[in-house]
């Protein structure tokens, strides 16, 4: 840890299979258990379309284009019944005839509605949540993906919690229902990831605070292979991918005449880290380097956090 800084260093084990305690902690060598999280993965996308905004007419369009049943849009291929109403992609599998007519639904392509389609700035389905983009219908679903005002989901790997909402709800969410999570304060800390020899599939997680920001370090250990384990450490920001950009994170993990060194961007958790994990875009090594650095079957890796 650089200390020659004025940089302020504290620890937190974290410690599976075992209730700890909850909070905030600072100074030096603080230590506390934390549980450990259960598997879950997640979407991501990194691409952002052009776009522009949507005019009155273009707006009139538009809404012959909207689902009679959820209310979306209807994007090509665009199918109709025989009396010309339309469905969107999502709803018809899971009706058994027409919503309008009460037809048969049938399958007759209406070619002159998809090149109109083609015409129209469609608004971004998270339009009342604040977005104001509209963008052509090849280009709507990508940015939908990624769109900055999609609500945001339980960030915490492995848990089956379904809960979503806006990005300045994630920490209140976090603090109440999984108050297992430590939260260290200082850009320097280090996560101390004690049992690493458990079997099977675990996940330990840390909040770290500063710059005014909250991050999230998550070590994966899977077996991708049979007999093969291999740990994936990884952060995240409780923010959004501009936000994200603004900084950098290191890992290290220090042994005897060792040193193993991650340098990267932290991802949003609108992007979460199941991509990355399954690319090996973060810090990778299997059990036996884990030895070499581990004491006792506890692991201890650097963590710091620096604006760019």
């Amino acid at each position: 840890m650089n200390k020659d800084c004025g940089i302020t260093s504290a620890a937190a084990s974290i410690i599976p299979n075992n209730s700890g305690n909850n909070g905030s902690n600072n100074g030096n060598n603080t230590q506390v258990n934390a549980l450990p999280a259960a598997k879950r993965r997640g979407l991501n996308a990194i691409v952002i379309p052009t776009c522009t905004a949507q005019t009155p007419i273009t707006a009139d369009l538009a809404s012959l284009f909207e689902c009679p049943v959820c209310f979306d849009y209807v994007l090509p291929p665009i199918l109709q019944c025989q009396s010309g109403h339309l469905v969107c992609s999502n709803c018809r599998p899971k009706l058994t005839g027409c919503p309008t007519c009460r037809g048969p639904l049938g399958n007759i392509r209406n070619l002159a509605m998809e090149k109109v389609a083609s015409t129209i700035m469609f608004p971004c389905k998270y339009s009342s949540s604040g977005c104001s983009l509209s963008l052509l219908h090849t280009e709507k679903v990508e940015h939908e993906e990624l769109c900055e005002w999609r609500p945001y989901t339980c960030p915490c790997p492995g848990a089956s919690c379904k809960w979503q909402g806006g990005l300045e709800q994630v920490m209140a969410h976090l603090m109440m229902s999984h108050k297992s999570i430590t939260t260290l304060q200082g850009e320097d800390i280090v996560f101390l990831a004690t049992d690493i020899n458990l079997p099977g599939a675990v996940d330990w997680v840390m909040m770290q605070s500063c710059f005014g920001y909250n991050f999230m370090l998550v070590l994966e250990k899977q077996e991708k292979f049979e007999g093969h384990q291999q740990f994936f450490a990884i952060v995240q920001l409780i923010g959004s991918r501009k936000q994200a950009e603004n900084f950098a994170y290191r890992l290290e993990l220090n042994g005897p005449r060792r040193r193993l060194t991650w340098e990267a961007t932290p991802r949003s958790i609108h992007e979460g880290v199941a991509t990355a994990i399954m690319n090996s875009d973060c810090l990778v090594f299997d059990i036996s380097m884990a030895q070499l650095f581990s004491d006792n079957g506890n692991l201890g890796i650097n963590v710091t956090i620096s604006m760019v």
